[in-house]
């Protein structure tokens, strides 16, 4: 059984999809089971806290960026995407990025709790929460 915004990676061709409606069934491609992305977090970091997503909130609204140390954005390593979900997986707001932009997402929103995450195209899939209530 899929669970709404779980990732899932085809090992065979590369190909990442996101479930935005859970079922029952298994997701396949290139005639194989594709391998849920596991998610890594603080506990993970084992590289300068270059990967989990930092969450800022101000008057303003969110402001999400990479690592506490800057992520490298190169044409060989940088991060695909940042995602910003509610608490309740309501909303979902996700910026996708390329080399040499900075890897961060500013949001107007107002939601109380957020859940950042996102891909790095070499060390996988992180997430944070955000500890401010």
């Amino acid at each position: 059984m899929t669970e709404i915004l779980e990732m899932y990676k085809c090992n065979v061709c590369g190909n990442i999809v996101e479930v935005v409606i859970s079922g029952a069934g298994e997701l396949v491609c290139c005639g194989q089971p594709m391998e849920k992305m596991q998610e890594q977090n603080k506990n993970q970091e084992m590289s300068g806290e270059k990967h989990v997503p930092v969450v800022e909130k101000d008057e303003d609204g969110i402001k999400v960026k990479v690592g506490s140390v800057p992520h490298p954005m190169e044409k060989e390593h940088y991060i695909m995407f940042i995602e910003v979900n509610s608490k309740d997986k309501r909303y979902v707001k996700r910026k996708y990025l390329y080399p040499d932009e900075e890897p961060v997402l500013n949001l107007k929103c107002s939601c109380d709790k957020v859940i950042a995450r996102e891909l790095c195209n070499i060390h996988g899939f992180w997430t944070s929460e955000d500890e401010q209530a």
